[in-house]
């Protein structure tokens, strides 16, 4: 089960039969306080995903262009549509993190079993990293674009952001 993280400070204070500490409400204040930091960051990558996914494989493919030669693993249309719906997939989850501050959902619903799946089907786990990290790069870059969006310092946000995009990546190599 995903909890969100309200849900899992409270569940683990109830576990032990303990009042929510000093340090747990600041957390959680803290959350709230970037609430409309967090929603900014969501809007921003869902309203560009496409472009954000097409550049990432873009670059992938240049960078590592045997992927898309004859015998390469996005090789042909449908392998490449394929690579793009992972890394869409894995992009639309990183979302669903950041939007709840927490990677539970992100582990559960994307990555458990998914570096199985990719060597069970010969897909080179490290290009799927590279592809991650090309994602978290276009995200970063249109999250951090200061028009338009709440003002304010958003670092720790972003450095939130990118360990979901890290774990999805190591997750995979």
């Amino acid at each position: 089960m995903v909890l969100d993280a309200f849900t899992k400070v409270v569940a683990q204070a109830d576990t032990r039969g303990e009042y929510l500490s000093a340090s747990q409400l600041d957390g959680l204040l803290a959350l709230v306080r970037d609430g409309n930091k967090r929603v900014d960051t969501v809007n921003r990558i869902s309203s560009n995903a496409s472009t954000i996914v097409t550049n990432a494989a873009r670059a992938l493919f240049e960078e590592q262009p045997q992927l898309v030669a004859p015998g390469g693993n996005a090789y042909t249309n449908r392998r490449a549509a394929a690579c793009l719906r992972d890394l869409e997939i894995i992009l639309r989850y990183v979302t669903y993190a950041i939007f709840v501050g927490d990677a539970s959902i992100l582990d559960d619903r994307a990555l458990n079993g998914l570096r199985e799946t990719y060597q069970a089907l010969g897909v080179p786990g490290s290009s799927v990293a590279t592809g991650i990290q090309k994602l978290k790069e276009a995200s970063i870059a249109i999250v951090n674009d200061p028009n338009g969006i709440t003002q304010g310092d958003c670092s720790s946000l972003i450095s939130e952001l990118s360990s979901y995009f890290d774990r999805a990546a190591s997750s995979v190599a």
